[in-house]
């Protein structure tokens, strides 16, 4: 795609960049039909090739026309707005999701090109009043755990008295278990994060459990906020404000030796491997990030690691020859899939664990959470859910299985069945056996 960045951008770091992300896309369209919201709206300027287009647009300073689009797109849901406010109303819509980064032939870096356009466009396009407040409340209260604990304790205090709408939206309090308390030569790190550790304490505690079968301590970090909320709502310097705190955080144990750092939540794992890259330029920080990123690890990454080192400390399949075994629908998180890019492989410790993985259809689509998505675009992120429910359940699963907080937590206010992490299932299993 032949990009003619407008004066303003032609010097900038951020301009030239999105130029060489953009020059890849050939507009070819593969991508589209892997896009959630576009298969919500039927409207391109709601897919990733609409979008890449608009952020073009932009950076040229031109308005769209029609001798320039692909016969697809129409203009009619461009009227009556500006170019960066068509272009801020369609990011704000994007999951992030990245379901169009593992269909593109071209390799375009969408997820990337997706924070610049963002960041620039929140520059020149003020929002009104209700949204600036709404998103600086996500931004204090979810990504500091003091505040989002008291919060979230006063909702589970009146959950009872709450309209169905609000009490669907906190889950009950759960139990973290025991931690297993055995020093052990191995070590490694276990973020903790900004909602799971009181949304569910039981998932870290679960992975600690697994791992110290494998002869693995886990060390809890200090909790914060891995920087993606910020990141996605387009606050660069304070995105990096956490990820700076939290280098500061890690570091010492990183210098004491400890093996990785192990993430249960994909969501900020897929941020934490990109640490060396949002962070490459920064003179104090820009090694460490990178040493941050090679030594991040997905739990699932370090049980598949161990079980072929240690088979015999895998339950084995004969365990449940003459049983019947227990009927999981796997829900891949966008974040594990596109992200991180280990697709198939918690399916395989699952099915490697004696439990039988029903099929589910368009695996590939979001569940709508993505995040603060469900609160800013909730009519939106309602409706994927629903959609991933009904293909989700559609084999008459016994338990829905995943991989991070905020899918568990958006799917569970309203599936007829548990869903739980699948650290927790496997931890339950190996406790059994």
């Amino acid at each position: 795609m032949k990009v003619e960045l407008a004066e303003a951008y032609q010097n900038t770091e951020l301009g030239q960049e999105a130029e060489s992300l953009l020059m890849p896309c050939v507009q070819c369209g593969q991508c589209t039909f892997t896009c959630p919201t576009f298969r919500l709206t039927n409207d391109e300027w709601d897919g990733p090739r609409g979008r890449i287009y608009l952020i073009k647009q932009f950076l040229e300073g031109k308005e769209p026309g029609l001798d320039l689009l692909p016969p697809a797109y129409t203009l009619k849901t461009l009227e009556g707005r500006t170019l960066g406010q068509n272009l801020q109303l369609h990011l704000d819509r994007c999951l992030t999701c990245r379901s169009c980064e593992t269909s593109c032939p071209q390799d375009v870096h969408y997820g990337r090109l997706l924070d610049i356009g963002r960041e620039l466009v929140e520059k020149q396009v003020s929002r009104p009043f209700k949204e600036r407040f709404m998103r600086q409340m996500l931004r204090t209260v979810v990504a500091h755990r003091r505040g989002f604990s008291t919060f979230l304790k006063l909702g589970q205090l009146f959950r009872r008295i709450l309209p169905d709408e609000l009490r669907s939206m906190v889950p009950v309090r759960r139990k973290a278990g025991v931690w297993p308390g055995q020093d052990r030569p191995r070590k490694m790190l276990i973020w903790q994060g900004c909602v799971q550790p009181d949304l569910a304490p039981d998932i870290n505690a679960a992975a600690a459990r697994v791992l110290d079968r494998f002869g693995i301590e886990l060390i809890p970090t200090a909790e914060g906020c891995c920087g993606a909320l910020s990141q996605h709502m387009a606050e660069t310097e304070e995105a990096r404000d956490f990820m700076r705190k939290n280098i500061d955080a890690i570091w010492p144990y990183i210098e004491q030796g400890a093996e990785a750092i192990v993430l249960t939540a994909s969501g900020c794992g897929m941020q934490f491997r990109e640490y060396g890259e949002l962070l490459k330029d920064d003179p104090q920080y820009g090694e460490k990030a990178r040493r941050i990123s090679a030594l991040t690890r997905d739990i699932a990454e370090i049980v598949g690691e161990e079980w072929s080192r240690q088979s015999s400390t895998s339950p084995s399949d004969q365990s449940n020859t003459n049983k019947t075994r227990r009927r999981i629908a796997f829900q891949s998180s966008c974040s594990l899939q596109h992200g991180e890019k280990l697709n198939g492989v918690t399916e395989k410790l699952l099915k490697q664990a004696g439990f039988k993985l029903v099929p589910v259809a368009y695996p590939f689509m979001c569940c709508g959470a993505a995040g603060t998505y469900s609160i800013l675009q909730r009519a939106f992120s309602k409706s994927l859910r629903a959609m991933k429910l009904e293909s989700l359940l559609a084999s008459r699963p016994e338990t829905i299985a995943t991989a991070n907080i905020g899918c568990l937590t958006h799917l569970s206010a309203v599936s007829p069945v548990p869903v739980r992490h699948w650290i927790e299932l496997l931890d339950e299993k190996l406790e059994n056996n």
